[in-house]
């Protein structure tokens, strides 16, 4: 069973998406929460497999509460949940580490769906997202930064570590080192860790 929390401030929308993924038999809803730091807090007590979250609320934008629980190892999947498309909300969202960033609009078991691969520990980015993601990414002309856990986690990589053996020496889980390398592999413009690993280095990243 896929343990589901929902972060957003509109009841109905809550409701809704109650609703949608209770009726999928491997999906269960187990919290709510009506602003980021609710959603925080209730991901750090309830441990749930994924949060949907939306991004602005009034309590906080829901990109910060992102980032606040990736740099506190919550081994949570966070995706973004949305009707806001913008540049700025989808790049900022993928530096957060959000596990992925999808539009509310999308049909029900397109939803379910992604709720399910980001629990595997994939990415799940809506199409129109993705190709503005990766426009941004080419064309961004400074050097690349990494932040200090993606960079951490490179350097294990370079090691030889797996993914299971950095997160034993990060205290971290496995889907969450996931989430690291592919954030790299984005700022980065390459695909697989070896690539990274030599980018990175060719980059004086490490």
């Amino acid at each position: 069973m896929i343990r589901i929390l929902i972060a957003d401030d509109h009841p109905v929308v809550r409701e809704g998406l109650r609703g949608m993924l209770g009726a999928e038999p491997d999906l269960e809803v187990v919290g709510e929460a009506d602003s980021g730091p609710r959603a925080e807090a209730l991901c750090a007590s309830l441990r749930p497999d994924v949060v949907l979250m939306d991004l602005r609320m009034p309590d906080g934008d829901g990109v910060e509460s992102i980032a606040r629980m990736t740099a506190a190892g919550l081994p949570s999947r966070v995706i973004v949940l949305t009707t806001y498309e913008t540049d700025g909300d989808i790049l900022r969202a993928v530096e957060a580490g959000a596990a992925g960033y999808l539009l509310k609009d999308m049909p029900r078991a397109e939803l379910a769906e992604a709720v399910r691969s980001a629990a595997r520990g994939e990415t799940v980015l809506a199409p129109s997202v993705a190709a503005r993601l990766m426009d941004q990414l080419r064309d961004r002309p400074e050097r690349p930064r990494l932040s200090e856990r993606e960079t951490a986690v490179l350097r294990l990589v370079a090691e030889g570590c797996t993914n299971a053996e950095i997160g034993r020496r990060l205290f971290i889980g496995e889907s969450t080192v996931k989430t690291h390398l592919l954030r790299a592999f984005g700022k980065l413009g390459v695909d697989d860790r070896t690539a990274a690993v030599t980018s990175a280095m060719r980059l004086g990243l490490l």
